[in-house]
């Protein structure tokens, strides 16, 4: 059976330490330009996406100040019959 020793055990729990304290430091320098990097690259993958599914391009949109009216689609008119019974009331002073 194996014994650990107090210098194995030193060693490694000063191992472990200066790997903590070492990934602490350079987080801490390094770890906002990671961060700016991938929120770049998010930012241009959400702008990507969202210009597929809104048609972002120059080509597709209408020129600036031509003016369209959308109308309405012919269907259902007047007011929906199944809405409920309708209550006259008075104000009582």
């Amino acid at each position: 059976m194996l014994e650990a020793s107090l210098s194995g055990v030193l060693k490694t729990v000063l191992i472990v330490l200066l790997v903590y304290f070492g990934l602490k430091i350079l987080f801490r320098y390094f770890g906002p330009l990671i961060l700016k990097y991938f929120m770049r690259k998010m930012g241009r993958k959400f702008e990507k996406q969202f210009n597929q599914q809104f048609g972002g391009d120059q080509s597709t949109q209408e020129k600036k100040g031509k003016v369209s009216i959308d109308k309405k689609p012919k269907g259902n008119k007047g007011s929906n019959k199944n809405v409920g019974e309708y209550i006259d009331y008075e104000e009582i002073d």
